[in-house]
């Protein structure tokens, strides 16, 4: 219609020849006539009212034929054939729609010949019926941009995102440096952003991103991939392998893309992935806003009334990165993970285990069921471990500090105080003497604390600071005894002893 409006402008407006006009507006003399003469006959004149949009002309120049075709109310097949997009909705319910409204209309099978007559007048790509809401196809494009790289100056080629709503045909597209999962994943998430809701199937082309292991019955899909389907409540769908009709969308989106996004740009010098994803997107949105060929509206049109209600509505939080792993857990009840050791419940020792990795947390689960998180760990050879995930006697040692454990043995006596302080401190490390101080307080259950802290007496007054004397003490009941001091240096006078003043003096004779 903008061309029919240009038209009139250029032919009683500015007063041109039919012929200058058709040159001007790239169509053929007859179409110039025929417009011509459509406006005489529907009595409009120049300059044209106001009010008059493009969808009034058009019915104006062009009125619908009366809907009767032998004698009978025609379908509006236009109307049909967007009703079949929505959720639910069958010819066969639409047949129904139509006699209730048309009685001594078409029979069922009259009218659903007359539909699948009026599709094949249509394009190709729009004869699949798809449900509005239901599907997204994604791949990346085949062409390239290249792209200069801010942080080294090296031009790269940016790989080109591309994915397509079902119902509507409405697309998005962005750059990336790779086809990396990391790239793969984000663009998901921009895209859902973009659409304002997410869709209930996810048809990729077998990438490796996003497609461990293709199969034509049951394909491996990547976990993180999974994991962000879940998170958005979709299902992953793979095309089959071999089988361009499954991703017969997606395929027209990625040649959209190509010649109405990429070829456009192909002359201009990008510095960044941000530039290019700003041009990028105002030619997606003249491609979403251009008019269909053979039906009415365009991509966004569609997608406002058909996909845009049917999509599910998006999590409060964006998805995050997450990395799944699967590992052993070692006889320690620890997984190794990049290098940092992250515990688990004691009694998985041995068992594979599944670990999801985002920037900050480590979760780990087991046949489905989560088992413990920890915060990340960066670096090389650090440990998290958690007391829950301890037997009781690793969890009861680990309590253990120094000072509680002299605390402990001040609360039977002064001199197992004694001891136990001596023996952490004898060692390079206090925890090596933590052993011996626990031994020590088990025998208090068995000889009780009187018994310890008198053999504990005894070990002072010998300077024996170990378990075993203790052990040994309470054995032979020699705390029961008194505890003796230490014997004082004899000195023995006789005359073939010379003392200490002979050394002296032979030094002296020496000299």
């Amino acid at each position: 219609m903008r061309k029919a409006k240009e038209i009139l402008r250029l032919k009683w407006g500015l007063g041109l020849g039919a012929r200058e006009v058709a040159r001007s507006c790239s169509v053929s003399h007859s179409t110039v006539s025929e417009v011509l003469s459509r406006a005489r006959a529907a009595g409009l004149a120049w300059p044209l009212p106001d009010d008059l949009d493009e969808a009034t002309l058009e019915a104006q120049l062009y009125p619908a034929p009366p809907k009767t075709r032998g004698g009978k109310a025609a379908p509006d097949m236009e109307q049909i054939h967007k009703e079949l997009h929505r959720d639910g909705v069958t010819l066969q319910l639409l047949w129904e729609e139509y006699r209730r409204a048309h009685p001594d209309g078409y029979q069922r099978s009259q009218f659903c010949q007359l539909y699948r007559d009026w599709t094949r007048t249509i394009d190709v790509s729009m004869r699949q019926t798809h449900i509005a809401g239901e599907k997204a196809f994604v791949d990346y494009a085949g062409q390239t941009m290249p792209t200069i790289d801010p942080s080294s100056g090296e031009v790269r080629q940016s790989q080109i995102f591309v994915g397509v709503l079902g119902a509507s045909s409405y697309a998005y597209a962005e750059p990336s440096w790779d086809q990396t999962l990391e790239s793969w994943i984000g663009s998901h998430v921009r895209m859902f952003e973009f659409f304002g809701g997410a869709p209930k199937v996810i048809v990729p082309d077998n990438l490796a991103s996003g497609v461990k292991k293709p199969n034509f019955y049951e394909p491996d899909i990547n976990p993180t991939y999974q994991d962000l389907a879940v998170y958005y409540g979709a299902v992953v769908l793979p095309t089959r392998v071999r089988k361009p009709r499954d991703k017969a969308k997606v395929e027209k989106g990625v040649q959209d893309a190509e010649r109405r996004i990429l070829a456009p740009l192909r002359n201009r010098t990008f510095f960044g992935l941000e530039e290019l994803r700003r041009a990028i997107w105002e030619a997606l949105e003249d491609l979403n806003n251009k008019p269909f060929q053979k039906i009415d509206g365009c991509r966004r049109s569609l997608f406002e009334t058909l996909d845009k209600p049917a999509l599910q509505p998006l999590p409060s939080a964006r998805y995050e990165f997450a990395l799944w792993k699967k590992a052993r857990a070692n006889v320690d009840y620890h997984i190794e993970l990049d290098h940092n050791y992250y515990s688990v419940p004691h009694q998985l020792a041995r068992q594979e285990v599944e670990a999801r990795l985002t920037a900050s947390t480590v979760e780990v689960l087991f046949k489905g069921k989560r088992v413990a998180s920890h915060r990340r760990l960066h670096g090389k050879g650090q440990y998290s471990t958690q007391k829950e995930h301890m037997p009781d006697s690793h969890r009861r040692y680990a309590e253990w500090s120094p000072s509680r454990i002299i605390g402990w043995g001040g609360s039977i006596g002064p001199s197992t105080a004694k001891v136990t302080e001596t023996i952490l401190t004898q060692k390079p490390h206090p925890e090596q003497g933590f052993r011996q101080c626990l031994g020590i307080f088990r025998l208090s259950k068995e000889y009780g604390n009187d018994r310890v802290e008198a053999a504990c007496q005894r070990v002072v007054a010998l300077g024996a600071y170990s378990y075993r004397s203790v052990q040994s003490i309470l054995k032979r009941n020699l705390d029961k005894a008194k505890a003796e001091a230490p014997a004082q240096a004899v000195t023995v006078e006789h005359e073939n002893v010379r003392g200490a003043s002979y050394y002296i003096q032979g030094d002296d004779q020496q000299c």
